[in-house]
Parts: C-alpha cells; structure tokens; sequence
C-alpha cells in the first residue's frame, strides 16, 4: 500500500495546534482568579481605618468573612460600585501599564549582601497608610478600594472607607469575602517588597518622605489573604514566594520594579531565586513605576516652609518633619 503524503492542509493544522499549546503553557499554572459574586455576609460596625500589615493577630475563632474555594473564571462579580479615588481605578488585582521585560529590568539590579537591620522601624517610612495623593482616603482603603469587587461603603466617607467587598487572592487563588470589623484582618495590604526588605538593600540611604511614598506606593501594594501575608513576613524572593504558583512570574515582575524604581538591590540568592520564577514566562514584562519617588526636600523650619510655598504641611510630604507638626495631627506649620 502507498505511504500517506501530508497535505498542505495537514501541515497547517499542525502548526496551529502546536502554537495554542505553546500559548496555553507558556508561563505554567493559572493566574489569580476572577472575583466572585458580592457577598450576602452583613457588614459589621466599622473599625479604624488602619490596619498593622503583618502585625495584626489572625481571629482563631470563626471569621465573619470567609474563604470559599477556588474561584472559575467565569464567576465574574454580577456588579461593581464605581471607585472614584485616583488610586483605586483598577479593580480585581488588574496587572498596571508594562515596560521592559522583568530579566532585563532585573539584569540591571545591583547584587550586594544584606545590610544590617539596625535602626528599622515603620515609623521610618512615615505615617501608616498616609493619604499621599490627597484624594481624602488612607492608603489602605485605597488599595481596597482598587483590588476588591462587590464593595460597600461607610456612609458619609465620600466611598472611602470599605465596609465589605470580595477580594480574588492572587496568593491562594481563592475568593475571600472582607467584612470590616473584628475580623478585618482576614484581608491585609501586603507591601510586595517588604518595608523591612528595603530597609536592608538600600532604603536606609533614601530620604523619609521617598521612604513613605514607597510605603504608599500602588505599585508595592496588594490586598491578599492575611493568613498568607504573615507566613511571609518581611521575606525576599530567595526565602517566600505565593503558593499560588500560577501568579509567581506576575509577583516577581513586581518586585523587580518596585526595586528599580526605588533603586534597592536584591541579594545573590534573591536574584536567583527571581531568574529561576522568571524561567518558565521570560517575556513577561515589569510593571510600570505608578508614582514618581520624590527627589530630596529639606525644610529647616516653618519659616522655610511657608517661604516655599508648601505650608501647611502634611505627613508624608516631601520634606515633612515630626517637628513640625507641634499637635500630632498630622499637619504642620499651620
């Protein structure tokens, strides 16, 4: 019997499946999920806005707001209150603009050794959660504001203050539903490089107010499940990565910009450990810096403050000092 001969037909059939499968496992695993319907939990009374990142104790009893299984990607949320804050335009964890490619970013990271940890403290990066942009709304809800779905308000905060929403974790890969309250702290604000992190690869050298807007920065910022947030810590790439493995390229990438936007090195290990979860997805490019770091500002007094033109003065303003502010409001010369 004659041997078959493959038709120009076959060969393009070929090539067709052998570029969708290539597509489909390019960067292995699957990304964060979509979010789900909005939640029937109540909202409880509010609590202050803040919440200590990593420092909060979990609730060991039953939590008002829930984990639920994996999400499908079409458990879409049926509805979504408008986010009027600047830095709450994009929600469900929305990847920002792109710029170079996350090896190539990294290839120009500094490689030294940990700096020792003395003199770190969070009050080193400024006031917690302060409202950098002036858009009247504390980081933290902010960042709420931008990474869940299905959100409700505080009355009389303008949609500022989240009393509950969905958020899809982008470290488990499952949905959570946030409830303001006592158990706030099942949904944290993760600084992607922790302040600790940076602290020690060349924070120390940055002035308070570049340190507090990195502290604010989007870009460093994520809402994810507060168990998972602990079991971090402050660590780097070499020693935490999110078990989610589907959303460890995405992760890394956003490390890389945060520290070359900030200009902070990454260790020899830590370096690998970035190369190594870029391997599968080498062309996934960097986020894009969403803030400018500001340049050194120097006030010596309120004289020289209100010569400048930028009294009254906030914390986390450039050139902000404690000393200004006689009252603790936050304000200075007044």
């Amino acid at each position: 019997m004659p041997k078959h001969r493959p038709s120009r037909t076959d060969f393009f059939a070929a090539t067709v499946l052998a570029s969708v499968l290539f597509v489909a496992t390019a960067c292995g695993g699957a990304a964060a999920p979509q979010a789900a319907p909005a939640s029937s939990v109540p909202a409880s009374s509010p609590s202050s806005p803040g919440s200590p990142e990593r420092t909060t104790a979990l609730p060991t009893t039953a939590p008002a707001a829930t984990t639920r299984a994996p999400a499908s990607p079409s458990a879409a949320a049926s509805s979504m209150a408008p986010a009027p804050k600047p830095a709450a335009a994009a929600a469900g964890n929305a990847a920002p603009a792109f710029a170079a490619k996350a090896l190539d970013v990294l290839a120009g990271l500094p490689v030294k050794g940990r700096a020792p940890k003395t003199g770190y403290s969070r009050a080193e990066f400024g006031q917690a959660w302060a409202d950098v942009d002036r858009n009247g709304c504390d980081t933290r809800n902010d960042i709420l504001n931008r990474d869940l779905t299905a959100r409700t308000y505080k009355p009389g905060t303008r949609n500022c203050v989240v009393l509950t929403g969905v958020l899809a974790d982008p470290y488990t890969s499952t949905v959570i539903d946030f409830v303001r309250g006592p158990n706030s702290a099942v949904v944290q604000i993760d600084h992607v490089v922790a302040l600790s992190d940076a602290w020690q690869k060349g924070a120390q050298q940055l002035s308070v107010p570049e340190r507090t807007a990195f502290a604010n920065d989007p870009l460093n910022l994520l809402a994810v499940d507060g168990r998972t947030n602990q079991q971090k810590g402050d660590g780097d790439a070499a020693t935490w990565l999110p078990p989610n493995k589907g959303y460890r390229c995405a992760y890394v990438a956003r490390q890389i910009s945060v520290k070359s936007a900030y200009k902070l090195w990454v260790t020899q290990a830590e370096h690998d450990a970035m190369a190594r979860a870029l391997g599968g997805c080498t062309g996934i490019p960097a986020p894009a810096a969403l803030v400018q770091p500001p340049s050194n500002v120097f006030y010596q007094n309120c004289a020289a403050v209100r010569a400048a033109g930028a009294a009254p003065i906030r914390a986390g303003d450039p050139g902000f000092q404690s000393k200004f502010d006689r009252d603790g409001d936050g304000i200075g010369c007044e």
